[in-house]
């Protein structure tokens, strides 16, 4: 028979206890920093060394997961999620770097104004305020005494600040989503931020002109409905993500005699390095003259992505420019409109005429999606697969699965300039 073992002594599972407790304090911040809010106050359990450990933590993520509601009424709910934030603020003994509020449950309270203007007094670096329901929520004007926030995100509310100086001196990172702000103070507000780096504007009113002043701007992401875009001192910008939500109707006849859209945009973007081109932004691109190429080319462009309709002449030679002035590109994405596909009738073949006029010789990935397998757009990818000497691979996804065998017939017909050309066919999902 196996001998029985020993007891332990006390002192020797006063030892086991002891790894947790006897921890490095860097460790049981590490610890801390992985766990929700709600997880992290739970470990005040563990043992002495651990009750208060949490309220010393930088970064407060109030949401879903950190504050967890049953009722479905929502005065139960308000009080609920501002008992726990009040309760959390007033038990935290450190300095709070992060503050973040996006419970999917919580209306704009006014229990947010004293939050912001506690945290206002502090070192508060980043500021997350998501309002998830109701009305846009009205920002204090508290936060724009937030002198050493670097990071500010906002989703579903109203800046209307003091009429005193404002702006953000230390910001370098600003996300706003479903937001309203009058156009003086979009264009304030982005000009006095002089450290900027990223911008994210989405589904935004009160402005539609966006004039861009950003000295140190390096990511520019919008998506939205505005009339016109201007790059001032934005030599540094390499990642732009732009569209477009509404099909406008322009005046050419305004655009007469003026540089057009196409010039004027890329003038100020020398050190663009990843561009996408969505929604009906091309269409904005179109507008005016449309050169050849571009006065300067656009030498660091290395990924380029259009949602194109090929029925429209102008967004076609639009798109060819571009083509022409990216010496550099290794990555291309065209996207087709499909609502607009099945115009009837047929565009000037464009792309034939360059067959041999336009190498693209660092090209080595091409993506198509959405096409209905029309002659422009079968026109286009012959005039890719003709002009990429060094193509590895092209993916082709059809808008219908109609027309899978007609299409694949007529891409292994194609001449490649590249012996290595792999053309992928990708089934509609």
């Amino acid at each position: 028979m196996k001998p029985r073992e020993p007891p332990k002594v006390p002192c020797e599972v006063e030892m086991e206890v002891d790894r947790i407790s006897n921890l490095p304090g860097h460790i049981m911040d590490k610890i801390l920093s992985q766990l929700s809010l709600r997880d992290a106050v739970r470990t005040s359990v563990l043992c002495s060394k651990w009750r208060y450990r949490w309220n010393t933590i930088p970064d407060l993520v109030f949401d879903n997961q950190s504050v967890l509601v049953s009722s479905q009424e929502q005065i139960s709910i308000k009080t609920k999620i501002v008992n726990v934030v009040d309760q959390v603020l007033l038990l935290h003994a450190g300095p709070i770097h992060k503050f973040k509020l996006s419970h999917r449950d919580l209306q704009g309270v006014n229990d947010i104004d004293r939050w912001i203007l506690y945290l206002s007094r502090g070192s508060l670096a980043e500021l997350v305020l998501e309002i998830w329901k109701g009305h846009r929520y009205k920002l204090p004007s508290s936060v724009y005494s937030c002198g050493k926030l670097i990071h500010l995100e906002l989703f579903n509310c109203l800046l209307k600040p003091p009429t005193t100086v404002y702006g953000f001196r230390s910001l370098k990172s600003l996300d706003l989503q479903h937001i309203t702000m009058d156009q003086d103070v979009f264009e304030h507000l982005i000009s006095r931020c002089p450290l900027l780096e990223r911008l994210t504007l989405m589904n935004f009113d009160g402005f539609s002109v966006l004039d861009i002043y950003a000295p140190n701007l390096q990511f520019f992401d919008i998506g939205g409905v505005f009339d016109d875009v201007n790059f001032g001192n934005t030599f540094r910008l390499a990642i732009v993500s732009i569209g477009l939500y509404v099909n406008v109707g322009y005046d050419q006849s305004m655009t007469l005699g003026k540089t057009g859209n196409l010039i004027k945009f890329f003038t100020q973007l020398p050190s663009i390095q990843r561009l996408e081109i969505q929604s009906y932004f091309l269409k904005y691109l179109a507008v005016g003259k449309i050169p050849g190429k571009l006065p300067v080319p656009c030498m660091e462009l290395n990924y380029l992505s259009i949602r194109i309709n090929f029925n429209d002449l102008d967004e076609s030679l639009a798109a060819l420019c571009l083509l022409r002035s990216s010496p550099n590109l290794h990555e291309l994405e065209i996207l087709a409109r499909p609502e607009e596909q099945t115009v009837v009738g047929r565009v000037a073949n464009i792309w034939e005429e360059d067959y041999y006029n336009c190498p693209f010789n660092q090209l080595r990935l091409v993506k198509v999606v959405g096409i209905f397998g029309v002659r422009c757009e079968l026109d286009f990818i012959n005039f890719l697969l003709a002009n990429s000497p060094v193509l590895e691979r092209m993916t082709v996804k059809p808008a219908s699965n109609e027309i899978g065998w007609e299409l694949l017939k007529e891409l292994v017909r194609f001449r490649r300039a590249s012996v290595r050309a792999e053309i992928i066919y990708l089934d509609p999902s």
